[in-house]
């Protein structure tokens, strides 16, 4: 007879499977999305079509050559060309959430963060599309982007993706902050401070949130001879600046600078000014230097985000946004399996083993079930 089985008060041995991976994910979708079907496929199918495209970087084109137990392409585009953008919209946080919204504290108080990124474009522009394609500066070959705007908590554990956007040209950023700090208030979460990219740098947005009373962070934008000579010094510092627009609005800013030394970072020597722009909170600029450092945490997000990303050329913005939502989904779903079964049982602050299940190895799982359930294809004729 086994000791373990001896012992009343031994633990019992705790697996994690693929099976509860896929699950995951798919529950958020079916939970939400409803795709009217006539026929024997159903959304199920067509979520596991979907999911495979992201884990394998692949178009729906060439998965429906490596799996034999999937919709064809045809049946595919026809049944996900059904989905309604307005719908998409006013469900995102839903999809994102719902596993993870359990985890989250409503007496807490969280940091949150708000950037874009952008997605290459080397397609046409026509008037189903045109309000969608952002230009700006060339990357990849382009300078057409679907640009999308997330909004993330960035707190140590809890990094998760509240919501995703499609941009629009015809919407502000102001518009996009008053959309996601109503979210925050529906959700019942309290913000301790918010943490904008410089895309955010402007006579509108601060002018929002200092009417709003909203705590937050911004890098200060190096432009013009008077904030390049902000950025100059040997010593951490407040000062305080008066921003003007070509509309002659002026906004009151101040300014906290921190000063680093790079010991030879990036190859570089001598001390880096750092300047933020800040509104209600009273800290010392190295507390607010390492505060925004968690910003980057979204930039992880989306460097994750684009591992898992399925691979498309359509025109179609409804899709190219649904295909963004799975691939964020996928990374949500990660980080709160993470939470939910690699903590570590301690005293103190919870801390998780991150390295018991990296997002390559829940990528790898959730893959090599698809392959399984879906059948790839090992056999491919010849012509001779």
């Amino acid at each position: 007879m086994s000791l373990l089985a001896s012992n009343p008060n031994a633990c019992a041995k705790v697996e994690l499977r693929p099976k509860e991976c896929i699950d995951t994910v798919l529950k958020s979708l079916t939970d939400n999305i409803i795709i009217t079907i006539n026929g024997s496929l159903t959304c199920k199918d067509l979520f596991y079509a979907a999911i495979c495209m992201a884990v394998d970087n692949s178009s729906i084109h060439s998965m429906s050559k490596h799996y034999q137990k999937i919709s064809c392409e045809t049946s595919t585009r026809h049944h996900l060309n059904k989905l309604d953008l307005e719908e998409l919209i006013h469900l995102n946080e839903n999809i994102l959430l719902q596993d993870p919204i359990a985890t989250l504290n409503p007496e807490k108080k969280y940091e949150f963060a708000i950037d874009f990124t952008n997605d290459p474009y080397y397609g046409r522009t026509d008037q189903s599309n045109e309000n969608y394609v952002i230009r700006g500066q060339a990357k990849k070959s382009t300078n057409s982007f679907y640009s999308y705007i997330s909004l993330s908590i960035i707190n140590k554990n809890e990094r998760f993706t509240i919501s995703v956007l499609p941009v629009e040209k015809s919407k502000t950023t102001v518009y996009y902050l008053n959309y996601f700090l109503d979210m925050i208030n529906d959700l019942g979460l309290k913000t301790k401070v918010l943490c904008l990219g410089r895309g955010f740098y402007s006579v509108d947005v601060f002018e929002f949130l200092q009417n709003k009373g909203i705590a937050h962070i911004t890098p200060v934008v190096r432009r013009g001879y008077k904030i390049k000579r902000l950025l100059i010094g040997r010593n951490a510092r407040y000062t305080e600046d008066i921003m003007k627009n070509p509309q002659k609005k002026v906004v009151r800013l101040d300014i906290v600078l921190d000063v680093k030394y790079l010991k030879g970072k990036r190859n570089k020597t001598g001390c880096e000014n750092l300047g933020f722009v800040v509104y209600g909170i009273k800290w010392k600029p190295r507390r607010i230097s390492n505060v925004y450092r968690r910003k980057f945490a979204i930039e992880s997000s989306y460097r994750m985000r684009n591992i898992v990303k399925p691979k498309t050329s359509t025109i179609n913005v409804t899709l190219r946004y649904f295909f963004a939502l799975v691939s964020f989904l996928l990374r949500n779903t990660w980080l709160r399996i993470q939470k939910k079964h690699f903590t570590i049982v301690k005293q103190g602050p919870p801390i998780i083993d991150e390295d018991k299940f990296r997002f390559d190895r829940y990528i790898l799982f959730v893959g090599e079930w698809l392959r399984r359930k879906l059948r790839i294809q090992l056999v491919v004729q010849c012509l001779r």
